[in-house]
């Protein structure tokens, strides 16, 4: 454990030291097989419980950060006093780094439709003594109904979705609702960040919302993403939220991300902004959605 430590303090605090790519691959491959339960500090001093057999734990773990480009991103794009919606909030890594930034006088409304990880992420809140945060445990769609969501691996619980995959090793029952419908009238209008993730999802969530895509702030900005080999498993295509958003005035931007533990260091020395995106969408992708009219969102 010792040298463990050891390695992980090098990756984790010297990113742009030489080797550190290809050792954190090392290493995660490792913490993955010989799972470490520890607690994690992330670089914005948030603190979870974590096994690092799961992709998203094990990161925090190692590297104090889950999709660099995209919390670079949030960092710089939120401010005091701003509302976020966090929709499919898992265990809370977004939720409690909005938290921190909107900060007493702003608030997080957290959508988690898993009995579990709503305990969780509410265990991890009053952890972090997040007191600006209202959770639901529903799942958004684009209409009231009863949905089964589904884990196919535990090495990956922030993979749960409602699109049954080929082997199940846990499921579990949900209400589900549109978004205007969970949120208050406040929330919706003043809202300046909606993030969605909901794994398959996002067609029927986006659906949900179009309703009051029109109500909404103008500088509102919305982080969706997009997955289209299971939207086509639903019969819907990419073009079902692209076009949706296009409509209501929307930009599309799209996110840098690469889950390789080896793309980490080079993605901590140097976050990218998104950058506007005009072609098909073909494999799952962070997308922004914003009024703002550019070629990067920097």
């Amino acid at each position: 454990m010792p040298v463990l430590q050891a390695l992980r303090a090098y990756v984790r605090h010297l990113p742009g030291c030489l080797g550190t790519g290809p050792l954190a691959a090392r290493l995660s491959d490792h913490l993955k097989h010989h799972p470490v339960h520890a607690t994690a500090r992330t670089r914005d001093g948030m603190v979870f419980p974590v096994v690092t057999s799961d992709v998203i734990q094990r990161y925090l773990w190692l590297h104090g950060v889950w999709e660099p480009h995209l919390t670079a991103w949030v960092r710089f794009r939120l401010a005091p006093g701003d509302l976020v919606v966090d929709v499919g909030a898992h265990t809370g890594y977004y939720t409690l780094l909005a938290s921190r930034l909107v900060g007493p006088a702003g608030r997080v409304v957290a959508i988690e439709p898993s009995p579990t990880f709503h305990q969780a992420l509410t265990a991890n809140l009053a952890a972090n003594g997040c007191g600006n945060v209202r959770t639901i445990n529903a799942a958004v769609s684009d209409r009231p109904e009863r949905l089964t969501f589904y884990l196919e691996r535990a090495t990956n619980l922030g993979g749960t979705t409602a699109i049954r995959p080929r082997t199940v090793e846990a499921s579990f029952e949900a209400d589900a609702a549109p978004l205007p419908t969970l949120l208050t009238a406040g929330e919706l209008v003043t809202a300046r960040l909606i993030k969605i993730d909901v794994e398959g999802g996002e067609a029927a969530a986006v659906r949900g919302l179009a309703p009051v895509l029109s109500s909404l702030r103008d500088d509102v900005e919305l982080v969706v993403e997009v997955t289209p080999q299971t939207l086509a498993k639903q019969g819907h295509a990419v073009d079902d939220v692209l076009g949706l958003l296009r409509a209501h005035g929307f930009h599309a931007y799209r996110m840098a991300n690469d889950y390789a533990a080896g793309s980490y260091p080079a993605a901590l020395r140097r976050p990218l902004p998104p950058v506007r995106w005009r072609g098909p969408v073909t494999e799952m992708s962070d997308l922004v959605f914003s009024r703002r009219d550019a070629e990067t969102l920097a």
